[in-house]
């Protein structure tokens, strides 16, 4: 697989802020849900439902939860634990994220 290959599809209510596009999930029978995002004058409330890891490749992205921001540039990490409250806030940014469990939104 190839990064040129990648097709970025709009994400939830924030097409013009973010874009995904998936590499592994449970299509593929894995539990591990991975792929890239694509963050454009980005400022989106989320609670995360798994255990997530984003790698920036480009740019730079702050995440502001309850505990403060905290704000990666490239080949910098940050973990968020199931259940974390945060905005996700970015001009420019290219990141990959490791989310476990990928099917997160079928738990209920």
């Amino acid at each position: 697989m190839t990064f040129a290959g990648q097709e970025f599809s709009p994400r939830f209510a924030y097409g013009e802020m973010a874009q995904v596009t998936e590499v592994t999930g449970t299509g593929m029978g894995t539990r591990l849900g991975t792929g890239f995002g694509r963050f454009t004058d980005a400022e989106i409330p989320w609670t995360v439902q798994y255990d997530e890891v984003l790698l920036v490749l480009e740019g730079q992205l702050t995440v502001r939860t309850g505990n403060g921001e905290h704000t990666a540039g490239p080949r910098d990490c940050i973990w968020l634990p199931a259940g974390t409250e945060l905005t996700y806030i970015a001009e420019s940014a290219l990141v990959f994220y490791a989310i476990e469990p990928a099917n997160w939104a079928e738990k209920g």
